[in-house]
C-alpha cells in the first residue's frame, strides 16, 4: 500500500492519545475533539467506516477529581476512569450528534478478546454498528481492569481492534510528527521516517520506549502496535494530532507522519486471535528438531521435542515457545496442565497414557492452536 491508495480504503481504526484529548492534562480539549469529530465525519462522507479508540478517561477523571499527577494505586486509577469516562463519552456523543451521527461506547478488557466466544461477540457487535452507520468508540475498561487482564496501552488495543475487524488502516494520533531515526527530543538532527515496511528490524530500535506522564505508550508501543495490526493486512499511520485537519490530509495521501506498510503474510482469523493473546501463562523451550518441525513443516508440537518449561499453566492456556537461544518461535494453547506436561517432556507420545494414566492428546500443542511469531 502507498499513500495514494489510502483514498480507496474503506475501514479505519483511529486511536487518539490522552495528551491530545486532554490538552496535556488540562481537562478535555473540547475544541480539539470537535475538530477530530469533524474530520471523522469527513471520512464517513467519503465512504470510510470509522472506529475510534479513545484514551482520556483516566486523565479526564484526574481533572474532575482535582488530581495533578497520575496515581499509582489501582483503586484510584479505576475511580478516575469511572469518573472520566462519563465526560469523555458525553463529549463525543454530543459532537457526533451535531452531524446526526450515532455513536456507541464499547469498553473492553483483554479477557474479552482472550475468550473466543466473547471475542466473536465483540467482533459481531462492532460489525453491526458499522453496518448501521454508527461510530463505535472503544476504550479499555479501566474501571475494572487489573494488571492480569489489561492491554497495557491503547496503541495495543487499537491494533487488536484492527485485527478484530480486518481494518484497512490504523491511524495513531500522537504528540509527535511520526517515527524518527533518533529521539527528536534529544537529537535536533533526527530525521522523520515517512514510509517503511513494517518488517524492518531497525524501526524498533529507532522507537523510544518512553511515554508521557498521562499515557502509558511511547513510540515503541506504536511501532509494536503497527506490527500487530499488520497481521490482518492493516497499514498504520503514526502522525501528529496537532496538525490541522490531519485525518483529512492523510486520507488524501499528503506526506504527513509515518506510513508503516504491512509486508508480511496476513494471519488467518484464528491465528490473529491466538497471536493477540497477552495473557501468557507459561513458557516452553524447544530443541532444534522441534523448532524445525513447527517452523518448516507446520506440525504439532510433541512432548519429545520440549526440553524444559516454566509457569503454572492449566490446560487450554497460552504458552510461549522459545528455541534454545531464547528466541521466540511461536505461541499456542497447551493441551496439558503444567504438572502433567512436566512429566511428559522429552518423552514420545506413545508413552503419554502410561505416564499420566490417560491420554487427552498426542501433542502438547496442536498445530491448529499454534501460531508462529518469529
Amino acid at each position: 500500500m502507498n499513500r495514494e491508495e489510502l483514498k480507496n480504503t474503506k475501514r479505519w481504526v483511529i486511536k487518539i492519545g490522552s495528551a491530545l484529548l486532554t490538552d496535556d492534562g488540562q481537562g478535555l480539549n473540547k475544541t480539539a475533539l470537535a475538530h477530530w469529530v469533524a474530520q471523522m465525519v469527513f471520512l464517513k462522507k467519503q465512504g470510510v467506516e470509522v472506529v475510534l479508540v479513545s484514551s482520556g478517561s483516566i486523565a479526564e477523571g484526574m481533572k474532575r477529581l482535582g488530581w495533578t499527577s497520575r496515581p499509582s494505586a489501582l483503586n484510584e486509577l479505576q475511580a478516575a476512569a469511572s469518573v472520566g469516562q462519563m465526560g469523555l463519552i458525553q463529549a463525543y456523543e454530543s459532537l457526533f450528534a451535531e452531524f446526526d451521527i450515532q455513536s456507541a461506547q464499547i469498553l473492553m478488557t483483554h479477557d474479552d478478546l482472550s475468550n473466543r466466544k466473547r471475542y466473536l461477540n465483540v467482533k459481531n457487535t462492532i460489525e453491526t454498528l458499522l453496518e448501521y452507520g454508527v461510530v463505535p468508540i472503544i476504550n479499555e475498561n479501566d474501571a475494572v481492569v487489573t494488571d492480569e487482564i489489561c492491554f497495557g496501552d491503547n496503541d495495543t488495543l487499537g491494533a487488536l481492534t484492527a485485527n478484530l475487524i480486518s481494518a484497512d488502516v490504523m491511524v495513531i494520533l500522537t504528540d509527535q510528527d511520526g517515527l524518527y531515526n533518533d529521539n527528536p527530543r534529544e537529537n535536533p538532527n533526527a530525521q522523520l521516517i515517512t514510509e517503511a515496511q513494517v518488517s524492518r528490524k531497525d524501526i524498533e530500535a529507532m522507537a523510544s520506549p518512553e511515554g508521557g506522564s498521562l499515557g502509558k505508550g511511547g513510540m515503541y508501543t506504536k511501532v509494536m502496535a503497527a506490527k500487530r495490526a499488520a497481521r490482518s493486512g492493516t497499514a498504520t499511520l503514526i502522525a501528529s494530532g496537532r496538525e490541522p485537519d490531519i485525518l483529512s490530509k492523510l486520507f488524501q495521501g499528503e506526506p504527513f507522519g509515518t506510513l508503516l506498510i504491512p509486508d508480511l503474510e496476513p494471519l488467518t482469523a484464528r491465528q490473529q486471535w491466538l497471536a493477540g493473546h497477552l495473557q501468557v501463562k507459561g513458557t516452553l523451550v524447544l530443541d532444534s528438531g522441534a523448532v524445525e518441525m513447527v517452523r518448516s513443516s507446520g506440525k504439532s508440537l510433541l512432548p519429545i521435542g520440549v526440553k524444559s518449561q516454566c509457569g503454572l499453566f492449566q490446560r487450554g492456556e497460552m504458552v510461549i515457545c522459545y528455541d534454545e537461544s531464547g528466541q521466540e518461535v511461536g505461541r499456542g494453547l497447551i493441551n496439558y496442565a503444567a504438572n502433567e506436561s512436566a512429566k511428559l517432556l522429552g518423552k514420545p507420545s506413545s508413552q503419554i497414557e502410561s505416564i499420566l494414566g490417560y491420554i487427552d492428546a498426542e501433542s502438547l500443542i496442536h498445530r491448529d492452536n499454534l501460531v508462529l511469531t518469529d
